[in-house]
């Protein structure tokens, strides 16, 4: 049976005010995945582990029934990002990021307001591959908007901290921290040494740089440091997925997991950054995302079992507690791809599995460890009636071991 896994980043929330006491699942108007609903069976996953946070990675990978853990998340999005490692290559996911001064070591923003154009950031690229001078060979790629990749060539270790704390709420997580060894292997000191070389090094390149005075001078915010974080040295290969399968996909972890897991890429282009509108291009990358989607599986149907489509957009407006942008930005997926499954699923046999890499509740606007909804459609049903955080509960597969998904979508 020819399957479509579908999975709304971040999707899954908690009552939210603005909402009346609902979350934007249960407050959205979405009669077209409520058809697979009724249609369907349900239950809910804690995809990493009950009172663990996961990452979008490691949700991702337990969807697919992988160890959560088996690759770094900096060696994932070097792959996906084109960028060829070698053995012992030191990757990390990386942030052009607004700090005070290095003196104060005030992180302002993580992501430098979140309106770094790619045109920007390359330019920044540019001067940080030219100018910083480290006693190895590096390459730092940006990827889309205020995100990148560094990767530092030849043998180090990954067993370091980050300098990006990625957000979670401590009592200095609004400070820059220096990277630290994990043990007392010399490897690992000397490398988070070379890390924390770089991301000093691109403060003094970047605190003056003319696209940082420019952003001033507009009251944005500069990009004027890079973090740094989820290294990754040490990479083994994994086994592919079985079936021939597709991704649509527009983020470099999505691509790198693809790629790791065998799927053909059907990659999306995200959207440029208009006149530093986020949302604006935030629905703009959901309807391309929407329209490539939809064009792969109706060219392609005969050629894939599996279809992967990856929706990032849910998750930011969790990030920022805009539950209305959530809400609305579900409305548009239920009108415009899940109407097209609908009108897909009646004409042919088809299983339609739909979940979240992990829950981004508005009101702590970032990652929890509660569990999310998990959808199957395409053989019994129960009397859950809407793809809900509480109607999962209710649902007749109960509480799923994540390994058990990929097994919902392979029989």
């Amino acid at each position: 049976m020819k399957t479509v896994l579908v999975v709304l980043d971040g999707a899954s929330d908690r009552a939210c005010r603005e909402l009346q006491g609902k979350t934007p699942l249960e407050a959205a108007s979405t009669p077209n995945l409520d058809f697979f609903a009724k249609g369907g069976k349900q239950g809910y996953s804690y995809l990493v582990g009950e009172h663990v946070t996961p990452e979008s990675n490691e949700g991702i990978f337990a969807i697919l029934g992988y160890d959560p853990k088996v690759i770094a998340r900096g060696t994932i999005e070097a792959i996906g990002s084109d960028i060829k490692l070698g053995y012992g290559d030191l990757a990390l996911r990386t942030n052009f990021a607004t700090m005070t001064n290095l003196k104060e070591g005030k992180i302002i923003d993580r992501r430098a307001g979140r309106n770094l154009t790619n045109r920007e950031a390359a330019i920044l690229a540019k001067a940080i591959n030219k100018h910083v001078k480290l006693p190895y060979k590096f390459v730092f790629k940006p990827t889309i908007q205020h995100r990148g990749v560094l990767v530092i060539r030849g043998g180090f270790s990954d067993n370091i901290t980050d300098t990006d704390i990625a957000g979670y709420k401590t009592k200095k997580s609004d400070e820059l921290h220096y990277s630290t060894p994990l043990d007392d292997d010399e490897t690992a000191e000397l490398s988070s040494n070379i890390v924390n070389d770089f991301v000093e090094h691109s403060y003094f390149i970047l605190k003056n740089h003319p696209v940082n005075k420019e952003r001033e001078k507009r009251k944005m915010l500069p990009a004027n440091i890079i973090l740094t974080r989820d290294a990754g040295a040490e990479f083994k290969g994994i086994d592919k997925l079985p079936g021939k399968w597709v991704a649509v996909v527009s983020m470099p972890l999505e691509k790198g997991i693809a790629k790791l897991t065998g799927m053909q890429i059907y990659s999306v282009a995200y959207p440029e950054l208009k006149n530093y509108d986020v949302y604006s291009n935030l629905y703009a990358s959901l309807s391309a995302t929407i329209a490539h989607a939809r064009k792969c599986i109706i060219k392609t149907i005969g050629k894939y079992d599996y279809f992967y489509v990856h929706f990032k957009e849910t998750d930011l407006p969790g990030h920022d507690n805009k539950p209305e942008e959530k809400k609305k930005m579900l409305e548009i997926l239920d009108t415009e791809f899940f109407a097209f499954l609908k009108n897909l699923a009646e004409k042919e046999k088809f299983k339609i599995v739909v979940t979240a890499d992990h829950a981004t509740p508005c009101n702590i606007k970032m990652h929890c460890s509660d569990a999310v909804p998990v959808l199957i459609f395409g053989s019994d049903k129960d009397a859950t009636k809407r793809f809900t955080e509480k109607e999962s509960r209710g649902g007749s597969l109960g509480k799923i071991n994540s390994k058990n998904i990929i097994k919902g979508i392979l029989s």
